[in-house]
């Protein structure tokens, strides 16, 4: 079982709690620092007009430079905010700046208030997922060294060049759940998904498991390649045996790495908690 963090609270006033908060993560076994890829400060226990938020690829180079093993990731960069080879490159370089240690987590996005409010593109729901997949085919085909004509729904790329191209292919994570349009890119292009705590005695996963099992098979790809994921909350005063109970109950439904969010920004005293498990 791997334990991540997910930070999607950037309220810290300054640089030193995030810096404390990350390297204990690295210090204590927690697999991934995931960051939440927003403009704005989208925690839905914060007042987004009073609580700084910083950006999720600036900050993981940052984060790069002051950790020395834990990976790292966006969970999920939205494919509407920048340019698919602008995104793909940011990845890259985060990659070869950490030594191999970077996810690709993305996402079709969802906020279109956001998106108003600091004037990025937010175009409809089918529009959104065939950003995407024209995101996934070439981020895949770039850090293949594949330097042909890339033809995409919405981007049309004439020299796909990546240069240097990761030693270490960044791992893909799609996140989402939805049956129709986000497990059948899990299926085609990701070696990761992203489901959800969702508490009823886990049916809801063991059903999303099976639709990507059948999605995997139609694909002709082993199931067992995909990394099953799922983002739960660390509740309040919650102890390191209550959330290994519940680490051990994921474990069963067939996921293998717990990414874990909690109440406002987190401490070292809350991650000590996670590393026990």
């Amino acid at each position: 079982m791997r334990v991540s963090i997910s930070v999607t609270n950037y309220s810290w006033d300054d640089l030193k709690e995030l810096d404390e908060v990350v390297r204990t993560a690295d210090e204590t076994g927690i697999d991934t620092v995931w960051v939440a890829d927003h403009l704005l400060q989208a925690d839905p226990f914060a007042d987004p007009a009073h609580t700084e938020h910083l950006e999720a690829l600036t900050t993981l180079g940052y984060l790069a430079a002051r950790t020395e093993r834990v990976r790292l990731g966006t969970m999920v960069a939205c494919t509407t905010f920048r340019p698919p080879a602008v995104l793909i490159k940011a990845i890259s370089t985060l990659a070869a700046l950490s030594g191999g240690r970077a996810w690709f987590g993305v996402g079709a996005g969802h906020q279109d208030d956001e998106a108003r409010a600091m004037g990025l593109p937010f175009p409809s729901t089918p529009q959104r997922f065939e950003h995407l997949e024209d995101t996934l085919r070439l981020a895949r085909q770039m850090w293949a060294g594949d330097e042909t004509p890339f033809e995409g729904r919405h981007f049309r790329l004439e020299r796909p060049l990546n240069s240097p191209n990761p030693a270490v292919r960044p791992r893909i994570l799609v996140g989402g759940a939805g049956e129709r349009r986000t497990l059948p890119l899990v299926a085609r292009y990701a070696d990761a998904c992203n489901l959800f705590d969702i508490p009823d005695g886990g049916a809801t996963v063991r059903h999303k498991l099976a639709v990507l099992a059948s999605l995997c098979e139609a694909e002709g790809r082993p199931f067992d390649e995909i990394e099953k994921t799922i983002s739960t909350r660390l509740q309040p005063g919650e102890t390191a045996e209550s959330f290994a109970e519940r680490c051990s109950g994921f474990a069963d439904l067939g996921v293998g790495h717990v990414v874990v969010i909690t109440h406002g920004p987190w401490t070292p005293s809350a991650i000590e908690v996670v590393a026990q498990v």
